[in-house]
């Protein structure tokens, strides 16, 4: 029997999906995050995007770009900016992951299984959703060993840097709401990374994560202005240097969190519901 099949939750037969409380849906949430981590626990190549993504792009970046911006043999400024930014990178791109994810799921008729069960739909998604944020975090700390490596330094309070964290955290768990509605609107996978990478190349590069944006074209910057991404990347630049404007990025990058969360969610729920 499959680790899946045993840690699937139990519930009466015939019971009625609006009739399950508060606790059994958090029952059924924590087996199914536990299936989710034994899945990963089995299959660790799933881990090889957070696990190595961070040092990758942190190494690249910085030796490609950092020399040209902050000058020959001044890397170590660059990673003072650029670290803030790729941690709202980091949840984007496990986002994507996450709609890739849940379309791989229909195909291989794991929903199958869920179907046949009175639990509540949104459990399955939101169990997603925390496994997912354990990546993005799992993420985030390689991300930052990495940065302290090459040279970053928190100048802000312990506290703050712990909030940047957070911050990016539910940022990047909003974000998969929308992946996950594209994964179940899409046919396929390569459909998902698709769509996905056209959402995503936009976003990060069109936004203060490399570089900054005052020797950006008039048009360009207007962008950057109204981009989550740049509002995220300097909320967080901002608690980890210890000065700058912290409050008025941290609260439109909230705003988006909780806009993109309100709209996409139920949307997404209700995708789910239809398809099982």
């Amino acid at each position: 029997m499959s680790a899946a099949t045993m840690t699937a939750p139990r519930v009466k037969p015939g019971a009625d999906e609006g009739r399950i409380g508060l606790r059994a849906n958090l029952r059924h949430i924590g087996a199914l995050v536990r299936r989710n981590a034994l899945q990963i626990k089995q299959d660790p190549e799933s881990m090889f995007d957070a696990l190595l993504m961070p040092i990758v792009f942190i190494l690249l970046f910085t030796y490609v770009f950092g020399g040209q911006i902050a000058g020959k043999g001044h890397q170590d400024a660059y990673v003072q900016h650029l670290v803030p930014g790729m941690m709202a990178m980091m949840g984007m791109n496990i986002a994507m992951a996450v709609g890739t994810g849940v379309n791989e799921d229909f195909r291989k008729g794991v929903m199958d299984r869920f179907r046949t069960m009175p639990i509540a739909r949104s459990s399955v998604l939101i169990a997603k959703i925390v496994v997912e944020v354990g990546r993005m975090l799992v993420a985030t700390a390689i991300l930052l060993a990495m940065g302290f490596l090459l040279g970053l330094e928190i100048k802000g309070s312990m506290l703050e840097f712990a909030a940047a964290i957070v911050l990016s955290t539910v940022f990047g768990a909003a974000l998969m709401w929308i992946f996950i509605l594209l994964g179940l609107a899409m046919k396929t996978p390569q459909a998902v990374q698709g769509v996905a990478m056209l959402v995503l190349m936009p976003l990060q590069f069109g936004s203060s994560i490399f570089t900054p944006t005052t020797k950006m074209p008039g048009w360009l910057q207007d962008f950057t202005d109204v981009n989550p991404l740049s509002q995220l990347a300097d909320a967080a630049r901002a608690l980890i240097d210890g000065h700058g404007a912290v409050a008025h990025p941290t609260l439109v990058t909230l705003a988006w969190a909780v806009a993109i969360t309100a709209i996409t969610m139920p949307l997404a729920v209700r995708k789910f519901r239809d398809k099982t």
